[in-house]
């Protein structure tokens, strides 16, 4: 089993939020929930396109583990889930956004490429956080 070298409390504030957003999926599904607000379980899959079912559970799980996301589940039949930022996953929508922007910026001047990513909608993430 892993074992941290340095102790939590004296970890940089840094690592701590990359311990929450980092991965290769967290911060595509805080992009896309904030885009589309309420999303199915399965619409969600549909909206991650090349994600596996138990990636995206996993990563549901360590999202609302860490107050990010929600899950609201109804009494109906057939069953029916939903997924939803908190407020607190809210207020990382314009973290990814400033890491997004610098991104693009950095990887358009160093390999003279288009960088934006055709499945996140930052734009509409940075609406939803400014109607609030």
């Amino acid at each position: 089993m892993y074992q941290r070298k340095i102790k939590k409390e004296i970890r940089c504030p840094i690592e701590n939020g990359l311990e929450i957003l980092g991965g290769k999926w967290r911060s595509r599904v805080i992009c896309v929930l904030a885009s589309k607000e309420v999303l199915r379980y399965s619409e969600l899959r549909t909206e991650m396109a090349n994600i596996s079912d138990a990636v995206l559970s996993n990563t549901l799980k360590d999202l609302m583990r860490n107050g990010m996301v929600k899950r609201q589940q109804y009494d109906e039949i057939p069953p029916r889930v939903e997924y939803a930022l908190t407020e607190r996953g809210m207020t990382a929508v314009p973290l990814l956004q400033a890491i997004a922007n610098w991104s693009n910026g950095y990887v358009k001047a160093e390999n003279n490429l288009p960088a934006l990513c055709e499945n996140c909608d930052f734009n509409g993430a940075m609406k939803i956080v400014s109607n609030s």
